[in-house]
């Protein structure tokens, strides 16, 4: 999970969001949510049973619809808590795809040890523990980022609009894509036994996947124009050069403009100045778009004077 999270950062390609508060979602999701949710589930599923005296109706019950609902609420108040208390850092559709992957991977984290060790390792040793890595990492890994994007989409569209309607239903239409999706699978998986099952489950699962992994990948395509319009008349206005703006524009420009820093001793510089960049981009795309919302005219000022301090020293 560390590695697929390594990736998700990765692919926030443009203006990353801050490593410690990545850091504090993912723990959130591994600790709490994962607590909370085991303690939830397990004394709603005994109430089933208590109730009805079915094994499998509260198996069924727990797995399609308490387990989506307690889980994805969960995982989707840390992104909530993002939304509410570090809103500027949230600037795209793309940051809520990447806070609710984060924290969705914190969560699968801790979910997967347990049940790989107790349901794979304790029941049928190393080659129980084997199984369920290949299925629980390989096959359905990504599951948990899928259903929770959703809700990280939601909150991402209520933040970039203007429209009450919209920033009311958003989320709640992103929770409710998290919770279908997410009893769906668990249904699958329930109701289909034997082989079949995994098939299955595995290309409705993959498919999702693929899909969400093109929408993001559309994201970024639309982070990157941002900082073809938005930074195009900084260098009219003298904030960057023609060469800084290319780089800024292009994400292998910038990869090896950091790297060729390291070799020079101002990495930290480069590395700055182009977040700055793209922070300067999204910024005055909300300050059109939302207006003055907490200062942002003031903050591009303050962007704009800390890009040119920092010019002198970046690799370019």
């Amino acid at each position: 999970m560390f590695i697929f999270a390594w990736f998700v950062y990765w692919l926030d390609r443009y203006e990353k969001e801050p490593a410690l508060l990545l850091g504090g979602v993912f723990i959130w999701g591994a600790v709490v949510a994962s607590g909370a949710a085991f303690l939830i589930n397990t004394l709603l599923g005994v109430g089933i049973y208590l109730a009805t005296g079915s094994e499998n109706a509260a198996d069924f019950t727990t797995g399609s619809f308490i387990a989506p609902i307690v889980e994805e609420s969960l995982k989707g108040f840390a992104v909530l808590l993002v939304f509410l208390v570090f809103r500027r850092e949230f600037d795209s559709i793309l940051d809520g795809m990447i806070y609710a992957a984060i924290v969705a991977l914190g969560f699968a984290a801790t979910e997967n040890s347990y049940y790989i060790f107790t349901r794979g390792f304790q029941e049928n040793g190393y080659a129980g523990l084997a199984g369920l890595v290949f299925i629980r990492v390989i096959l359905v890994g990504w599951q948990h980022p899928f259903y929770t994007a959703f809700t990280g989409i939601g909150l991402a569209v209520a933040r970039l609009n203007r429209n009450v309607w919209l920033k009311l239903t958003a989320p709640v239409l992103g929770w409710v894509g998290a919770v279908f999706t997410h009893s769906f699978h668990n249904t699958v998986a329930t109701v289909i036994n034997g082989p079949g099952a995994l098939v299955i489950g595995a290309f409705f699962d993959w498919s999702g996947w693929l899909a969400m992994f093109i929408f993001a990948l559309w994201m970024l395509r639309r982070d990157r124009l941002l900082l073809v319009k938005y930074l195009r008349d900084e260098v009219a206005l003298g904030t960057l050069t023609p060469n800084q703006y290319l780089i800024a524009c292009s994400a292998a420009a910038q990869g090896k403009a950091r790297f060729s820093a390291i070799n020079s001793g101002h990495y930290q510089a480069t590395n700055r100045f182009y977040q700055l960049c793209g922070e300067l981009a999204h910024k005055k795309n909300e300050l059109i778009n939302l207006g003055d919302e907490g200062g942002n005219t003031l903050r591009v000022a303050r962007m704009r004077e800390e890009i040119k301090k920092l010019s002198p020293t970046v690799v370019s």
